[in-house]
């Protein structure tokens, strides 16, 4: 390749004609080029903080408390709620108007499900929702591995005032009656 002229008066404009004379430009193709859509950014910090906190929010270190009966059963009434409010949710009173299936999820799968869950039945003004955790048959040595965590996470949240063990028509011992307050709609 030879050297470019030099350029006196430093007209760029000269060389580059120079520089490009005996190239030949290509043929019109006579199709138009888009451009391509761009992608949107993802919030990676704001999915590692909204992680962090499901995970601070949703804790299995809480201790169970007083008006949580133990045992085989689960069983939660909030704290200044009548008794008749669990004999009503242990008889079936309120028809189950949504449902979650925990089986096959990890822990940390089930923690993120039943919060996406909730959040759901909150912004539907469901009222009473089963979860379904399972009975551990096919878990090493063969207990629910769930049943004690979704009690737990249960328990944490504000809208949920109590929780039973389904009767056996609803899940038995696989799952769980969830009566959350009325009117909790979260309204944006």
């Amino acid at each position: 390749m030879s050297k470019p002229p030099a350029n006196p008066e430093g007209d760029d404009g000269d060389v580059f004609e120079e520089l490009f004379s005996n190239v030949t430009p290509l043929r019109a193709h006579g199709r138009v080029v888009h451009a391509l859509p761009r992608r949107k950014p993802i919030p990676e910090q704001r999915q590692r903080d909204e992680r962090a906190a499901l995970a601070d929010s949703l804790s299995d270190h809480v201790a169970w408390d007083i008006d949580t009966e133990t045992g085989d059963q689960l069983v939660y009434l909030r704290n200044g709620l009548s008794r008749q409010t669990l004999r009503k949710l242990r008889r079936g009173h309120w028809v189950i108007q949504a449902e979650l299936d925990l089986h096959g999820h990890t822990a940390n799968e089930a923690r993120e499900a039943l919060v996406h869950f909730l959040n759901s039945c909150l912004r539907r003004d469901a009222r009473c929702v089963r979860i379904i955790h399972g009975k551990g048959l096919r878990s090493k040595n063969r207990e629910p591995v769930l049943k004690m965590k979704v009690a737990n996470w249960l328990m944490q949240r504000d809208e949920v005032i109590a929780f039973c063990q389904a009767r056996q028509v609803d899940g038995g011992s696989g799952a769980v009656i969830v009566l959350l307050k009325a009117g909790s709609a979260k309204r944006d």
